[in-house]
């Protein structure tokens, strides 16, 4: 029966994973390790090198925008064919020294790209998946994400030995290798019929809305939390503090197994503790992990703020689409997610463009992982508010069905 479960399950999981592991493992997160290469070759200098790594972050706010509408007026199979050429190209299109222009149009595009298989393939996966199975479907999909950073950690110091150019050419590659994968699994999942509008979309309870938005407001917060490790972490262990290449990679290693685990973690608290409570725990030690470098560059605390931020990136993304949908209901869980995921797009590229202007005066990234932790801190605040706001207005109803 398991082995039955797993042959109907697959074509769910190669277009999930595939996607999540292109459009954030690959488009973003393999930037990361090659950004002090990047720099050290001379082909840009500190400070346009962590701009052209904030053009994804921006690129993935227009994609995320943009998603839906596509997935509206076009074939999903063309719609994530044409993302993952995008992003294969925009690592092929860089393989060679070029202007500060070309490569962040090209990092432009690796973001919205991103963003559009980060929408378009887990919901494919999850609609073509029984209702029963989508727990555990939803955390197998954005292990993709881990998948990506473990597969960079590894497989770009490796390439680097040979060289930068090889480097952006194999990355290039690897994307059109899961981008064929993906359209398998597309090709293979049974056909289900779109749901219909129930017209019931707008209709939440009486002041629940306010809850909504302080948890989207969160979620928000939550972005601006993960930028230093996502687009400065390894630049800042092998350059800023002088801890070398191989050191800097294994951190990112780290931090890919984490983001490799975190969904199965969030999985088992949330089952125990609930989205709520879940999402208070998982935002405290997100917040702890991202300030630790500040006070203690030992192997042990690297590790730690590595494997935890790691973790509650796919984790709080999970727990935040579980604690939506206990709020709102199915129907409007569509509406709602695509909103805060484009606050979340929106803060992120506002986050990755500030703290770059940041950098370029301070010489330094230790205050930005301190302001990130702030952001999560008060993020903490508003899941706590929203939980507030949600029993007030389960009290007004009361009353008011009591009167």
């Amino acid at each position: 029966m398991p082995r039955q479960r797993m042959k109907e399950e697959l074509p769910a999981l190669l277009t999930g994973i595939m996607a999540t592991l292109a459009g954030i493992g690959i488009a973003r997160f393999a930037y990361t390790p090659l950004l002090p290469a990047v720099i050290e070759q001379e082909w840009f200098t500190a400070s346009p090198g962590a701009y052209l790594g904030a053009a994804n972050l921006l690129g993935y706010f227009v994609g995320a925008l943009a998603a839906h509408w596509l997935s509206e007026r076009f074939a999903p199979r063309r719609v994530i064919g044409a993302s993952f050429l995008c992003i294969a190209l925009s690592f092929l299109l860089c393989a060679w020294p070029g202007t500060f222009a070309w490569f962040f149009a090209w990092r432009l595009v690796s973001g919205i790209a991103g963003a559009v298989l980060m929408v378009v393939g887990p919901s494919l996966a999850l609609a073509a998946t029984p209702a029963e199975r989508r727990a555990h479907v939803g955390a197998m999909v954005f292990t993709g994400i881990g998948l990506g950073a473990l597969l960079s950690a590894f497989i770009v110091p490796w390439l680097l030995e040979f060289s930068l150019r090889a480097t952006w050419v194999a990355l290039g590659l690897l994307c059109v290798v899961a981008g064929m994968l993906c359209i398998v699994g597309v090709g293979r999942l049974p056909r289900v019929l779109t749901v219909g509008s129930t017209g019931r979309e707008d209709l939440l309870v009486p002041g629940i809305g306010l809850a909504v938005w302080l948890l989207i407001g969160a979620y928000a917060l939550d972005a601006v939390g993960f930028v230093p490790h996502t687009l400065f972490w390894v630049d800042y262990l092998a350059r800023e503090n002088a801890l070398g290449r191989q050191a800097a990679a294994l951190q990112w290693g780290i931090f890919g197994v984490g983001a490799l685990c975190g969904p199965f973690v969030i999985k088992a608290l949330a089952h125990r503790a609930g989205w709520q409570a879940g999402l208070i725990v998982a935002f405290a030690a997100k917040a702890a992990a991202v300030a630790l470098p500040v006070f203690s560059l030992a192997l042990v605390s690297q590790s730690v703020s590595s494997f935890l931020v790691g973790a509650m990136i796919p984790g709080i993304v999970a727990l935040t689409s579980g604690r939506l949908a206990a709020l709102v209901g199915p129907a409007a869980h569509k509406k709602y997610w695509g909103q805060a995921t484009a606050a979340f797009a929106a803060a992120q590229a506002v986050a990755g463009y500030a703290m770059s202007a940041l950098y370029a005066p301070l010489g330094t990234y230790g205050p930005l992982f301190v302001i990130s932790s702030a952001m999560l801190v008060a993020g903490v605040v508003l899941v706590l508010l929203s939980r507030v706001a949600e029993r007030r207005s389960s009290l007004h109803a009361t009353h008011l069905r009591r009167s």
